[in-house]
């Protein structure tokens, strides 16, 4: 977070507040598998949480690097480090400042096609999806997908879509 007098230019501009929508994992597949039997959310982040009606599906970055990272209430998330770590200092964490990583460095190649719940989206299930513009220093890393409300995601969605080799690279199904 970077506080009002930290800045050299832009006082008196509060840090922006985020709000986390979390994905409830329904798989455990390859590197997943020893979190099977815990509360596993992929945790997206978002400044327009009132848009989650919309939702159908979670993207994240092929090559970054996510970990699943066990919160204060027990739940596990599925986010970057940087994240976790300024999670931790905001008491989301068993230990003040540490956050506790049960997995490490997991390739967002190993999140692609992962069925998800979304709270409030009018799917049963989502699945995760390849976006190759998301900033891992932003957020958490994972990006929730309301294409009715981000045009960015209305054009990932239909590259997907319309382009059968490109689907198959990541190995998405039609249905995904």
């Amino acid at each position: 977070v970077c506080a009002d007098h930290d800045r050299a230019s832009g006082e008196g501009v509060g840090p922006q507040e985020y709000v986390l929508i979390k994905l409830k994992v329904l798989a455990f597949p390859g590197i997943l598998a020893p979190l099977e039997g815990r509360n596993v959310f992929l945790a997206p982040a978002t400044l327009r949480p009132e848009t989650m009606y919309g939702q159908t599906n979670c993207f994240v970055l092929p090559e970054g690097v996510y970990g699943a990272y066990e919160m204060a209430n027990q739940d596990v998330l599925i986010i970057s480090a940087r994240s976790a770590k300024g999670m931790a200092h905001q008491d989301h964490s068993a230990e003040w400042g540490k956050p506790k990583a049960l997995i490490e460095k997991i390739k967002g190649w190993n999140l692609l096609g992962l069925p998800l719940s979304a709270p409030n989206a009018t799917y049963d299930r989502v699945y995760t999806l390849p976006l190759l513009t998301i900033s891992m220093g932003k957020g958490t890393g994972v990006v929730t997908s309301v294409p009715s409300d981000a045009p960015d995601d209305y054009v990932a969605l239909r590259e997907l879509r319309d382009k059968p080799d490109y689907r198959s690279k990541f190995n998405l199904t039609d249905e995904m």
